[in-house]
């Protein structure tokens, strides 16, 4: 299919994403937008999945490049802390980090969760990552099953794209333009849809 003539794809069509849906999906991935609205409620996330703790290092150095961990529960709300009238609250993130972060060949992403009363079955995340309208990559793991009321730690490996020169100091020129799109599923429907974005400056990594 030609790339310039397949149109993203509106709300209405990914809302519904079923099982019939989720292979259509990946055929045809690096032609996904990043996408502007969120894909599903805070609503769909029926099983009580939190995520508690996030951690990337460089799987090379072992260096620990970003660190984040939502404060306990009961702890008093200040004026930094999130709407939690926002439905869309902790959905979205906001990273920084070096240009050199773009050179690295495969860094290791922690994640703690927890998951509520129900059973998880063949948890899975799919990640695209875009600078602009260019499609980076995009990644795809398996969490498994998850018993409820369970507490777990996960490591992913990210194996990043060779970026060339020129397009690694577009990025640098353009914070925030980088951006990803988290989709969580169950059983292979939607139950989940993170996003975050992107500045690199051009200092040098400590």
């Amino acid at each position: 299919m030609d790339q310039q003539n397949m149109q993203s794809p509106g709300r209405t069509d990914l809302f519904m994403l079923k099982k019939p849906f989720l292979n259509a999906l990946m055929s045809h991935f690096e032609f996904f937008l990043s996408v502007v609205d969120f894909l599903c409620s805070a609503d769909a996330n029926v099983y009580g999945i939190d995520f508690i703790r996030f951690k990337i290092r460089d799987m090379d150095t072992g260096t620990i490049l970003f660190e984040i961990a939502k404060p306990p529960a009961g702890n008093p709300v200040t004026e930094n802390s999130e709407n939690t009238d926002n439905p869309n609250a902790g959905r979205f993130v906001r990273y920084q980090f070096t240009k050199q972060f773009l050179k690295l060949k495969t860094v290791g992403a922690t994640v703690e969760f927890v998951v509520g009363e129900k059973p998880v079955n063949n948890f899975r995340m799919i990640e695209k990552h875009f600078f602009r309208e260019h499609h980076l990559k995009t990644f795809d793991f398996e969490f498994g099953f998850c018993i409820p009321n369970s507490h777990n730690t996960c490591e992913h490996i990210y194996e990043f794209p060779h970026l060339s020169e020129d397009l690694i100091e577009e990025m640098v020129k353009h914070p925030y333009e980088t951006r990803s799109d988290s989709f969580y599923f169950v059983d292979e429907e939607l139950i989940m849809h993170n996003k975050a974005d992107y500045a690199y400056t051009p200092g040098v990594q400590a």
